[in-house]
């Protein structure tokens, strides 16, 4: 069998890093759209507000990090 590293099953760290960057933004979008939701709600639940904030935060904080991997360091 051939291992050739272009075979569909097989992708490298970056192609890894990518989709789950989409994932996350997907993820973020998501609870961006719950929060909106929740807020225009009658009687917005806050303790649930706070924790979807906490988790939108830390999410972006995710894809941060992954998009400083992703993108070369240049010396100007």
């Amino acid at each position: 069998m051939n291992a050739h590293s272009d075979t569909p099953l097989e992708m490298n760290s970056d192609e890894v890093l990518r989709v789950k960057l989409e994932v996350l933004r997907r993820e973020h979008r998501d609870l961006d759209e719950a929060i909106t939701a929740l807020i225009d709600a009658v009687h917005p639940d806050q303790l649930r507000l706070v924790r979807l904030k906490k988790q939108k935060l830390a999410l972006k904080d995710q894809i941060a990090r992954i998009e400083d991997r992703l993108t070369p360091d240049i010396i100007a």
